[in-house]
């Protein structure tokens, strides 16, 4: 849960934060109790909390299938990512990696933390694969087979231009968001999306993430792996690493900026996407994910603190997105509200300046031209409440003897 500063400053956050404990309760009551199950629902959740809550919402088949999926691909970034496997090695195991989905006998040990237990103890993850239907370990396949491909392309390869930029994109991430459109195709319950805007709908996930990274993955051990272009950061330092230092903060402010527009050319896309979606739970999945992805870059923009440490959406807040996100309503209306706070942080001196406005102006015509925004309430920008620091005590400490007790009735 959100640290007790964060709650008493945003006191409206808590019921959400204890809302989705809640739900992530009772959804860990659904998941199957044969062994290999509890051993890859339980890494989904040491992985992600909020893949986790987003996964185990879909139907059954769905939520095993994509489970799988995930941790399948996890795997191989696993394999992709650890440095201390000499590429002749992790090469042929790249390419090969599809063919191991389904071997009941093979382990591989890398990685570290949880990581390492997944690559140990892969067998689970092949018995759990087995037991899908088969339209769903021929997609499963097909999209590892496909990225370990892509992966191979990048081990030697650094990322110079922003072509580049977008094909690594589209070989770690962009793969994942065709492959659960299939999937999600492949249950019945979804339209085959155009592969443009599936691999849109991952993409802008995948560069917010390489955004909030910089600081974790400038100072990786034994040497930094980066993707961020060098002809995006090559205009403004000599190194990448150069941007992390005080006396280049404001070209790295510019850097950044540019990073984040450049992700922000994805989202009228994942509008588009999202709005043919007619499942709901299936809604809720993607909906959640790219709510969080333009929150996370409008907190990024013109922020020097990416440079210093994790910037990203404070836990009541994502708790909030989660809970408010259930409508094509709450989507452009929170998309609205984000593209407002990115609207305000633009220095019309920034070289961007006058792209990323038009951009934004083109998303915000987007969600005003629904007609939707306007029917439900603004929960990112309205002005909260101000509640006394003793009160919202008083309250936390009654609502946390609450829980309490719910949680050790539901035990009983």
């Amino acid at each position: 849960m959100g640290s007790l500063g964060a709650i008493l400053r945003h006191p409206n956050e808590l019921y959400p934060l204890l809302k989705l404990k809640m739900e992530a309760r009772n959804a860990e009551k659904k998941i199957p109790q044969q062994p290999h199950w509890r051993f890859c629902y339980s890494m989904l959740r040491k992985f992600s909390k909020t893949f986790a809550f987003v996964i185990e919402q879909l139907p059954t088949k769905l939520r095993d299938s994509v489970c799988i999926l995930y941790l399948v691909l996890r795997a191989l970034d696993t394999v992709e990512d650890d440095t201390g496997i000499s590429i002749d090695v992790k090469v042929p195991i790249l390419k090969a990696f599809h063919q191991h989905v389904s071997d009941k006998e093979w382990h591989y040990s890398c990685g570290t933390k949880e990581c390492k237990v997944l690559m140990i103890q892969f067998h689970h993850v092949s018995v759990a694969f087995l037991e899908l239907g088969k339209r769903y370990q021929e997609v499963i396949e097909d999209i590892t087979k496909s990225m370990g491909t892509g992966m191979v392309k990048f081990i030697c390869k650094e990322v110079e231009t922003i072509d580049d930029y977008d094909e690594y994109c589209h070989y770690v991430s962009g793969l994942i968001g065709l492959g659960l459109s299939k999937l999600f195709h492949a249950s019945g319950a979804e339209d085959l999306a155009p592969d443009s805007l599936s691999n849109s709908m991952a993409l802008i996930l995948q560069k917010q993430d390489i955004i909030k990274d910089y600081f974790e993955d400038i100072n990786e051990i034994p040497k930094p792996r980066m993707f961020w272009p060098r002809q995006i950061w090559g205009k403004y330092v000599n190194k990448l690493e150069d941007l992390k230092y005080e006396e280049n903060l404001v070209k790295a402010a510019q850097c950044l900026n540019e990073m984040v527009t450049n992700a922000l050319t994805h989202v009228e896309d994942c509008l588009t996407y999202m709005s043919a979606l007619r499942d709901p739970a299936i809604f809720r999945f993607w909906a959640i994910f790219q709510v969080m992805a333009i929150g996370n870059l409008a907190l990024s923009y013109n922020n020097v603190e990416v440079f210093r440490g994790v910037v990203k959406m404070r836990p009541g807040l994502a708790a909030k997105v989660r809970d408010h996100t259930r409508t094509m309503a709450n989507v452009y209306g929170a998309f609205y509200d984000f593209s407002c706070m990115l609207k305000s942080k633009v220095d019309k001196n920034d070289p961007n300046a006058t792209r990323t406005l038009s951009i934004i102006d083109s998303i915000q015509k987007a969600c005003k031209d629904s007609g939707l925004p306007n029917k439900r309430k603004s929960y990112i920008l309205a002005t909260e409440p101000t509640y006394s620091s003793i009160l919202v005590v008083v309250l936390l400490i009654i609502l946390a003897i609450v829980v309490i007790h719910l949680f050790a009735s539901q035990s009983d």
